[in-house]
């Protein structure tokens, strides 16, 4: 035995005095290790090494002081690698989480990315190796005695955290890594061996709130730590979706459910976002069938038209088999006191309103979900106009916000469009307005009354012509009604609230009889 240890194989073949000389490693138990074991003599070109628990290559070798062709990888004992004293160094991410992990020798704070990060740590340590581990991270079950293949010994080796195999656990050859890390744009690009083993995060915080837009609440919430869950139902969504925090690209807003009723956030997103979360140039969408929303109410409307009850029959028929829970309102005098009844009526932040008129479609996706990642606003789908073959966001299934539809007093021509709205080019039905000669002009009265005030707007001009020149009814009542309310228009020159008389149905009625000697339905 040497008194002074070989630098290198090379160094210790030409101290050796025998035929064989063992290499061996301090952090290797040999405590029940057989020291006279020698090779068959067809081995003995060899060099011979036994595994450890992690690697097929322990650091334990047999080697021929003549030199050897060849690595016979032993398989019939595997050595224990003890726990090494490697220093370790702890990126704190401000989760109030760090000082958990024992021998942790610097504490630095996460900048930005994990590149730059760890740039910094390696040149601030003095050591050959470290481990570099994450406040984010559980490391009670962690074995710090893992150790890579020797020929992997200069590599940058990442250990997964939870599934994402970008993890947040790191094993450094620190002289490689600060010597080589500026040739490279990305952390990905440089050396990396993935490891197979994972690293458990900790539990992000889970923020509850009753916003119905997830934007609202990321502005206007606070939390601690590089993530959160945002939700805005009653049923958690657990955070089994890892995000990578490698670099801002890689830190990605996740919706986890179709209407985005949970959402992760990273805290980098906050600054971007002014009106939606898709101000956040980083989405991820991949996740959005981790969990299923609850679905919208359906609410009908009815108010004595003549098709009310087959419509709601046939509404109650195509979504029997669905979860949505379906409610009527009847005889509610007023288009805004209707609405404002419709949405007491619903348990939902959303809910589908149906108007009577309206022969719902028979495929109509009634799974579907508003996008709560955007602000809160009304969705108006489209309808068939079986009369003048329109087809627009007139009569149509509206997925209508609750909140919006109580503060809404019908400042406007439409009560839909006082408020934040969005059209969903899906055809939801057809609507079945000419039921009598009243109701097919007090239509068509109403919708011109409001494509008129709209003018000049291209397609206001294009459906309004429409409204005008094509009736498939008997007695052309809905282009009556549509002649009659553009002539109306210009006898009130535009008058704002001449032209919201048109709200009421006594004072339409009065103006029916009075233009048309038209009597409304009894």
């Amino acid at each position: 035995m040497h008194e002074k240890p070989a630098e290198s194989i090379e160094q210790a073949q030409k101290q050796s005095r025998t035929r064989y000389f063992w290499w061996i490693n301090y952090l290797t138990d040999y405590t029940d290790f057989d020291f006279l074991w020698e090779p068959v003599p067809w081995q003995a070109h060899q060099c011979h090494t036994w595994p450890s628990q992690w690697q097929k290559d322990s650091g334990t070798y047999l080697i021929p002081q003549s030199g050897y062709t060849d690595i016979n990888y032993r398989k019939d004992v595997v050595l224990t690698r003890l726990p090494d004293i490697t220093p370790i160094v702890e990126i704190d991410h401000m989760d109030g989480n760090s000082g958990q992990v024992d021998r942790v020798t610097k504490t630095v704070r996460y900048f930005d990315n994990y590149k730059d990060t760890l740039t910094r740590i390696a040149r601030t340590v003095d050591s050959e190796y470290i481990w570099v581990v994450s406040s984010i991270c559980n490391y009670v079950d962690f074995d710090f005695s893992w150790h890579p293949e020797q020929w992997q010994s200069t590599m940058l080796h990442v250990f997964a955290s939870n599934d994402q195999k970008f993890g947040d656990t790191f094993y450094m050859h620190v002289p490689s890594f600060r010597e080589r890390i500026s040739q490279f744009e990305l952390l990905d690009w440089y050396d990396v061996n993935f490891v197979n083993i994972n690293v458990p995060r900790r539990p992000m915080p889970v923020i509850q709130h009753n916003y119905d837009s997830q934007e609202t609440a990321v502005r206007t919430l606070d939390w601690v730590g590089p993530l959160a869950q945002f939700v805005n139902t009653d049923d958690v969504v657990g955070d089994s979706v890892t995000v990578p925090l490698w670099r801002t690209e890689t830190k990605t807003i996740v919706p986890l459910t179709t209407g985005a009723t949970s959402v992760i956030v990273p805290r980098t997103a906050v600054p971007y976002i002014k009106t939606q979360l898709y101000d956040y140039p980083y989405i991820d969408k991949t996740h959005r069938e981790h969990c299923v929303d609850q679905p919208l109410d359906i609410v009908f409307v009815s108010n004595g038209e003549k098709d009310a009850e087959a419509n709601y029959l046939w509404l109650k028929t195509v979504t029997r088999h669905v979860n949505n829970r379906l409610y009527r309102i009847e005889g509610i005098t007023g288009r805004v006191a209707a609405y404002h009844a419709a949405a007491e009526a619903s348990t939902t932040p959303w809910f589908f309103c149906v108007m009577a008129k309206l022969r719902v479609n028979q495929q109509f996706d009634w799974t579907w979900q508003p996008d709560r990642m955007q602000e809160a606003k009304h969705y108006i789908f489209h309808a068939k106009n079986t009369i003048n073959d329109l087809e627009y966001g007139h009569m149509a299934i509206v997925a209508n916000n609750k909140k919006l539809v109580l503060e809404t007093t019908g400042q406007g021509l439409d009560f839909n469009l006082d408020q934040p709205h969005e059209v969903v080019p899906v055809l939801s039905g057809e609507a079945i307005y000419y039921t009598s000669n009243w109701i097919a002009w007090r239509t068509a009265f109403r919708e011109c009354i409001k494509l008129r005030a709209n003018l000049p707007e291209v397609e206001s001009e294009y459906r309004l012509k429409q409204w005008l020149t094509v009736d498939h009814g008997a007695g052309q009542w809905s282009s009556k009604g549509a002649a009659d309310a553009v002539e109306y228009y210009e006898e009130v020159g535009g008058d704002f609230a001449a032209l919201k008389k048109s709200y009421e149905w006594a004072w339409l009625a009065s103006y029916a009889f009075f233009k048309r000697n038209l009597i409304t339905d009894s």
